[in-house]
């Protein structure tokens, strides 16, 4: 863990550093909850390149959807030879499956570090990777609003009876409820928004929608032993996660998912008010429509031999002038 320590405390101390510059106190806790957020943003700009990597493997993958359940009526009976034939459906659209828990796989072991980091540092005021033991004793020593220490948990208080001890429970089970909820929403704005209907019955919907529900009930049962700075980490990373996934689904989404139908949508309403709407060919005209074919000429009537003996004209209808008026 050495490594992450260092990594981890870098980008936490030099937040520190510039908002006691900027006149907060080193052992203030807006100093301390303003540096764990500056750190999110820093891990999570960091990460973007796996994330954009998730969305592509997660769009592949519900792509292929359909070309999966041929792959499970044509080799349901051999298990073998269902995975062969999986794996190089795979290979060939460039699909990875474990690529979607990328970005979670990442985090867990800076998000281990970093409470390692703050636990110690507010238990013994044990120094790690940057942190200095004077930084260590400031962050052991700070408290958010002057009386809920960053430090605490929701069962590290344990006395009902202390108001003090209240509002830190009360501030820690509201942190992790936040938690919880934007784990749940993230997931199901991935799923409500950005899969096809073909998607939602297969093994990789099943895989989606224990997720859905496994992780916001995990990091809830967890959260209640996370010191309320790491609560700040994690639900900040969440918040960040939804505004991401929100600008990627709404500007990129995945074709036949009800969010590329919206985002059609929106570009024909966009289109017509800037007046550079095609209309479809195949829709019904709204208005009618002006008819440009050409004038018929009127043709004249049929005659028989002995009407135009008596008429004296030619089948054209125009009198007969000297030799040129007989049938050639």
């Amino acid at each position: 863990m050495t490594p992450l320590y260092y990594i981890i405390s870098a980008p936490l101390v030099a937040w520190h550093w510039l908002f006691t510059q900027l006149g907060l106190d080193s052992d203030g806790g807006a100093a301390w909850v303003l540096s764990i957020i500056g750190l999110t943003l820093v891990v999570r700009a960091a990460l973007i390149p796996l994330f954009v990597k998730q969305i592509k493997s997660s769009r592949n993958m519900q792509l292929i959807q359909p070309k999966v359940k041929e792959l499970q009526k044509k080799y349901g009976h051999d298990r073998e030879r269902l995975a062969q034939e999986t794996m190089k459906l795979y290979k060939d659209s460039g699909t990875n499956p474990f690529a979607s828990c990328l970005p979670i796989l990442v985090q867990m072991p800076i998000f281990f570090a970093l409470f390692r980091i703050l636990d110690q540092a507010a238990k013994k005021e044990t120094p790690h990777g940057f942190l200095s033991a004077e930084l260590a004793g400031d962050f052991a020593n700070s408290r958010l609003f002057g009386e809920i220490p960053l430090k605490m948990s929701f069962w590290g208080a344990r006395t009902w009876g202390d108001s003090g001890d209240l509002t830190v429970m009360l501030t820690a089970l509201v942190l992790v409820l936040a938690m919880t909820a934007t784990t749940f929403t993230t997931q199901r704005q991935l799923m409500a928004k950005n899969m096809p209907a073909d998607a939602l019955s297969g093994p990789y919907a099943q895989q989606q929608k224990m997720l859905l529900y496994v992780l916001p009930v995990a990091f809830g049962l967890g959260g209640v032993a996370f010191p309320i700075g790491v609560l700040l980490y994690w639900t900040t990373s969440n918040l960040w996660t939804m505004g991401q996934q929100f600008y990627v689904i709404r500007n990129n989404p995945a074709p036949g998912t009800p969010a590329f139908k919206a985002k059609e949508e929106r570009d024909r309403a966009k289109a017509a008010r800037k007046g550079t709407l095609v209309e479809d060919p195949t829709a019904a005209p709204t208005e009618p429509q002006e008819d440009r074919r050409p004038a018929v000429r009127p043709q004249p009537q049929k005659q028989t031999r002995e009407q135009r003996k008596k008429t004296g004209k030619k089948p054209g209808g125009s009198p007969k002038s000297g030799p040129q008026g007989g049938k050639k």
